[in-house]
């Protein structure tokens, strides 16, 4: 078997392991912050920050969902991260925004966190916040998922099939699933340019 059929078959296979009644609880209560005024704030790093900005564009531009992302101000990241350290990035900037029970934060990470062996401790952080805000808790993530699964209101584990690959799975499959969540009839909002061209 050639690595490009493994990897497609490993695809394949998470897709149908995929936790459907944890993204339709993600979806209702994604809807239930918007109709409560409330914000979306997405938390990534690496390629999961990257993530993080086109979720923040999809969330806004199709479900009508006020979104934002800390990295995608790249100023005030390096200068907290400069002044302050990697470690409070997130939650100074939460604070900064001013996280009320009102909003939601989306982690979207392969481990989710893990402040005792200092994996992503500004997730941990940031989350410990939202806890004590009563802010909503999702999560897109890998393996057990880590501190986000453990707080979470919901939390969307993408299965492990292949521990080699949990990486590269994970990281693609958070783009399923909000790709999910902003195209259910329960939160879009607009109709995505190709579906409306005829």
């Amino acid at each position: 078997m050639s690595y490009s059929e493994q990897h497609l078959r490993e695809t394949a296979e998470i897709v149908a392991k995929v936790d459907v009644a944890a993204c339709e609880k993600a979806v209702a209560l994604l809807a239930e912050v918007r109709s409560r005024g409330g914000r979306l704030f997405i938390l990534g790093v690496g390629g999961s920050a990257a993530n993080a900005s086109h979720a923040v564009n999809d969330f806004r531009k199709i479900a009508g969902l006020e979104c934002y992302a800390p990295t995608d101000n790249v100023s005030e990241l390096t200068a907290r991260t400069n002044d302050d350290g990697w470690a409070s990035v997130f939650v100074e900037w939460l604070k900064g925004s001013r996280l009320t029970e009102r909003d939601a934060v989306l982690v979207l990470s392969v481990g989710g966190g893990d402040m005792e062996r200092n994996v992503s401790p500004n997730l941990v952080a940031a989350l410990q916040l939202a806890k004590e805000r009563g802010s909503s808790i999702l999560g897109i993530v890998g393996r057990d998922g880590g501190y986000t699964a453990r707080v979470a209101d919901v939390c969307v584990i993408i299965p492990t099939v292949n521990p080699m690959n949990t990486t590269p799975h994970t990281e693609a499959f958070q783009a399923v699933v909000w790709h999910l969540f902003v195209s259910h009839p329960a939160l879009k909002t607009a109709q995505t340019k190709w579906e409306s061209t005829r």
